[in-house]
């Protein structure tokens, strides 16, 4: 996979739409580019395990549906640094803004 330029992967398969744009905007509020890809698999867990993998950054996000998974390079498939069902708008932004600030090796936002 070629990126044009150093990103946070997301992979989603049929991902609620206000879920997703809530996790972007946790992302670009940490100053972090973020890439959206279209995926057939609904193993959320596997996709954010590949997402983490294929990102230069090392840092990917599965959602599929109306789950959200945060996963950096290197964890095996389902261990996560985040993992949520049907989270809040809130948690979505923590997630995404998470996912940024752990490869800038910052503490992850608390939300409940």
């Amino acid at each position: 996979m070629i990126s044009r330029r150093p990103s946070i992967f997301i992979y989603a398969s049929h991902p609620d739409p206000d879920f997703l744009r809530e996790i972007c905007a946790g992302i670009e509020e940490e100053g972090v580019f973020f890439e959206i890809f279209s995926r057939d698999e609904t193993d959320v867990n596997f996709l954010a395990h590949q997402a983490a993998e294929d990102s230069m950054l090392g840092s990917g996000i599965g959602i599929s549906g109306v789950d959200v998974v945060l996963q950096i390079r290197g964890m095996r498939v389902g261990k996560n640094v985040e993992a949520r069902h049907m989270p809040t708008f809130r948690q979505c932004r923590a997630m995404g803004a998470d996912s940024a600030r752990v490869i800038k090796k910052l503490g992850l936002k608390a939300a409940d």
